[in-house]
C-alpha cells in the first residue's frame, strides 16, 4: 500500500532520518515509537504530502488515498458543523450534481442525435460511481460518528467557530474517519477526548477498514490497537513485530543481546592486540603479527549508542499541612442559564489522590477553578485547611510566561531559593536539553510553553497539587519522570486527565462530573471506575426491563389477593406480558422484515439497470438509455429512503426489547 524508500531528511546540519525504509501493508496498524523530536511527526508530514524529504521517495498506487490528523491547528469556522463533516462525502455530493445536471441538458438535445447518446452514456456511468459510494449511509454514518465523539444532535446546526480548540479537533477528526482513506495517519488523536470519546473511537479504530499509522503517549490505546512499532532513535528506525508494551521489552533484550555481543567483540579485539604488541619486533612472528593486524582491519566493530539519560525528579518536600485540605460548603455555581454545580460538598484531606474525569464543558476545569481559590462560588463557600499551600497549573498559565526571558530564568524565577539549583534538571525531565533552556520563552511552541509553565509549577512549595491536563504535550518517557515523582509525593493531588495508564498507578479516587448530574466520588483508580459504568448500565437495561414488565403486567392483570397467585394466575400473567411484548414488538418487526425486502428488491433493480445500461444495444439507443436512467434515479431514491427508515426501525425495536 505504501513503501518509504531511502527517505532523508535534514533541518540544517541535524539529520532527522537517513536511508529509512520500510512498507505498510493493507489494514495494518502501526505505532511510531520515539521520544519527542525522534521524527515521527516529521514523518507523517511527509506520508502525507505536507513535507517534502531531502532525498528518497513515498511510493503509494494512485487508489491509495491518505489521511492525516495533526496534533493541533485546526481552526474552522463561518460553516455548521454538519455541513462541514459532510464535505467528507464532497465527491458522492458532486456525483449527484453532476447527474442532475446532466440530465437537465437531456431536454435540450436531439434524442436521435450523438450528443445526446453520448451525455446518457456519461449519466450512465456517474450512476454507476454513485451506487458504489451507497448514498443512503451517509446520514446515519455522520451521526454515529458525531455522537460518538461527544457531539449533540443540538450541535449539528452550530457554527464551528463557536467550538473550542479541541472541539476543533474531534471535528477534524470526525470529518477524516468519515472520508475512510485507505492510510490514515493520526498525531495524538486522544488528546482532546474524554473517555466515552476515547472508548467509542478504539472501538471504531479496531474495525477501521484501512491502514492505521499512529503517535499517541496513551500507552493503553496502542496496545490495544497496534501490531507492529517503528522505533525511530538517533536517525535511524528499527522495527518490532507486536504493539508497545512487546516493543519495551523487546529493545531491553536486544540492547543486551548487542552489549554481550559489544564485550565478547572486545575481548578478541584485545586477544589480537595484546598478541601483535607481544610479537611485532620478533621476525619469527612477523607472519602471524601481520595477519592479526589485517583480520582486525577488517572487523566491524559494534556500537552501543548511548541511551538518553533517564532523568529523575522528586518534589520538593512540602510543607507540614492539617487534615482538611480544601472545603467546598455548599457551592453553587453557573454560567448564564448553564448550572455547572448545585448545592456541592467536597472535602479534600491530607494524602489523597484524585482523577478528575468527565465530558468537555461538564465543569471540571470550573471546579479546579473554585477549589483553588482562583473563583468564588456564586452561593455556598470554599476554604483551605490549616496551612494549605495549593499549586495549580491549567493550559492557560502557559499564555501568562514572559516571553522576554530565557526558559531556564522562568522556571528559576518560580523556584524558591531552596529549589533554584533543582531547575535545570526538572528542565531536562519535560525535554529542555543543552542549549534548549536559553531559549526565549517568546520563540516556544504551545506544546513547549505548556511544558515550561508545568516546570514553574512543580517547582513551587505546595502539599496541595492540581493539575488539568499535565500530560498532552509530554512525551512517555517525561510522563513515566512525572508519574513516579507523583507516586512519591506526600501531599495531596488533583489530576484532570484521561489518560489511562497514567493515571491508573497513582490515584485512589476517581471524581466524576456530568451536564444535568451531581458529581460522583468512585473510590478506585480509572480502571476501577470504568468497571463500575459498566455494571450500572448493565443494572439500568435490566431494572428499565423489570419495571416494563411489572407495568404491563399490572396494566393487564386484577390484583390478586394471594402473595405471588397460584401456578395458573403465574401462567395469565406470563401469557399477558408475552401478548403486550408481541403487540408492541410485532408491527416493528413486520415494517422492518419488508423494508429488508425492499431494500433487496431495490439493489436487485438497480444491478439490472447497471447492467442494462452497460449493454452496447441500450447505449447505441438514446430512448432506451433515457429511459434506464430515469428508472436508475427513481429506484436510487427509494433505496435510500428505504434504507433510512430501516435505521430508525431497528433503533425504535432495540430500545423497545431492552425496556420489555
Amino acid at each position: 500500500m505504501l513503501a518509504i524508500q531511502h527517505l532523508h531528511i535534514e533541518f540544517g546540519a541535524r539529520v532527522i532520518f537517513s536511508n529509512l525504509s520500510f512498507a505498510v501493508l493493507p489494514k495494518e496498524r502501526i505505532a511510531f515509537a520515539g521520544h519527542n523530536g525522534a521524527g515521527k511527526s516529521t514523518l507523517m508530514k511527509c506520508i502525507a504530502g505536507m513535507l517534502t524529504p531531502n532525498s528518497g521517495t513515498i511510493a503509494k498506487p494512485k487508489y491509495c488515498d491518505v489521511g492525516y490528523l495533526p496534533q493541533e491547528g485546526i481552526h474552522i469556522k463561518g460553516i455548521s458543523l454538519w455541513d462541514e463533516v459532510e464535505a467528507a462525502f464532497a465527491e458522492t455530493r458532486d456525483l449527484k450534481i453532476n447527474i442532475d445536471q446532466l440530465s437537465e441538458k437531456l431536454h435540450d438535445l436531439d434524442p436521435r442525435s450523438a450528443p445526446y447518446s453520448d451525455l446518457l452514456h456519461d449519466i450512465g456511468e456517474l450512476e454507476l460511481k454513485l451506487e458504489a459510494a451507497n448514498p443512503g449511509t451517509i446520514k446515519p454514518k455522520m451521526e454515529s460518528v458525531l455522537t460518538g465523539l461527544g457531539f449533540k444532535r443540538t450541535d449539528f446546526t452550530r457554527d464551528c467557530g463557536e467550538f473550542s480548540g479541541g472541539w476543533q479537533m474531534r471535528i477534524a477528526l470526525a470529518k477524516l474517519l468519515l472520508q475512510q482513506p485507505q492510510v490514515l495517519l493520526l498525531d495524538e488523536p486522544t488528546n482532546h477526548l474524554d473517555i466515552d470519546s476515547q472508548k467509542w473511537m478504539e472501538s471504531y479504530l479496531v474495525n477501521y477498514p484501512g491502514a492505521i499509522l499512529i503517535i499517541s503517549h496513551d500507552l493503553a490505546l496502542l496496545d490495544m490497537l497496534t501490531t507492529r512499532t517503528i522505533a525511530f532513535h538517533h536517525g535511524r528506525a528499527e522495527e518490532y513485530a507486536g504493539n508497545y508494551s512487546f516493543y519495551t521489552k523487546e529493545s531491553a533484550l536486544r540492547k543486551e543481546i548487542l552489549i554481550k555481543q559489544y564485550k565478547a567483540q572486545q575481548r578478541e579485539i584485545k586477544q589480537a592486540q595484546d598478541f601483535i604488541d607481544r610479537f611485532r619486533s620478533k621476525a619469527t612472528k612477523a607472519k602471524q603479527v601481520q595477519s592479526r593486524i589485517k583480520q582486525l582491519e577488517k572487523v566491524k566493530i559494534i556500537e552501543i549508542e548511548q541511551d538518553d539519560a533517564v532523568m529523575s525528579f522528586r518534589f520538593p518536600d512540602p510543607p507540614a499541612s492539617g487534615h482538611s485540605i480544601a472545603t467546598l460548603e455548599n457551592a453553587c455555581k453557573a454560567y448564564g442559564n448553564i448550572d455547572i454545580f448545585d448545592d456541592f460538598n467536597l472535602e479534600i484531606t491530607r494524602g489523597e489522590r484524585i482523577a478528575i474525569v468527565g465530558p468537555n464543558g461538564a465543569g471540571k476545569s470550573t471546579f479546579c477553578r473554585l477549589i483553588t481559590g482562583q473563583e468564588a462560588p456564586d452561593s455556598g463557600s470554599h476554604q483551605f485547611g490549616h496551612k494549605a499551600a495549593a499549586s495549580f497549573f491549567s493550559q492557560n498559565h502557559a499564555d501568562e510566561l514572559d516571553p522576554d526571558i530565557t526558559v531556564l530564568e522562568c522556571a528559576e524565577q518560580s523556584a524558591s531559593r531552596k529549589n533554584a539549583p533543582l531547575a535545570r534538571n526538572l528542565l531536562g525531565c519535560f525535554l529542555f536539553r543543552g542549549d534548549d533552556v536559553f531559549k526565549k520563552v517568546g520563540v516556544l511552541s504551545g506544546g513547549e510553553r505548556s511544558r515550561v509553565a508545568l516546570v514553574c509549577m512543580l517547582l513551587r512549595p505546595a502539599n496541595f497539587l492540581i493539575l488539568d491536563e499535565p500530560t498532552n504535550h509530554l512525551d512517555i518517557q517525561s510522563q513515566e519522570v512525572l508519574q513516579n515523582a507523583l507516586r512519591d509525593y506526600p501531599g495531596s493531588y488533583l489530576i484532570v486527565s484521561h489518560n489511562r495508564s497514567f493515571l491508573d498507578p497513582i490515584v485512589d479516587k476517581t471524581l466524576e462530573f456530568r451536564q444535568g448530574q451531581p458529581p460522583r466520588m468512585f473510590a478506585g483508580n480509572i480502571t476501577y471506575y470504568i468497571e463500575k459504568l459498566e455494571q450500572e448500565k448493565n443494572a439500568a437495561k435490566a431494572a428499565a426491563k423489570s419495571n416494563s414488565n411489572a407495568n404491563s403486567n399490572a396494566s393487564t392483570q386484577p390484583p390478586t389477593t394471594q402473595a405471588g397467585g397460584n401456578r395458573k394466575e403465574q401462567r395469565k400473567i406470563e401469557a399477558a406480558r408475552r401478548q403486550h411484548r408481541t403487540k408492541v414488538l410485532k408491527p416493528l418487526q413486520v415494517e422492518l422484515e419488508e423494508l429488508e425486502g425492499h431494500i433487496a428488491e431495490y439493489e436487485s433493480a438497480q444491478t439490472t439497470l447497471t447492467g442494462h445500461m452497460s449493454d452496447p444495444s441500450t447505449a447505441g439507443d438514446a430512448d432506451k438509455m433515457q429511459q434506464a436512467s430515469s428508472a436508475y434515479k427513481t429506484i436510487a431514491e427509494k433505496l435510500e429512503s428505504a434504507i433510512s427508515r430501516w435505521g430508525e426501525v431497528s433503533d425504535a425495536i432495540e430500545k423497545a426489547e431492552a425496556e420489555l
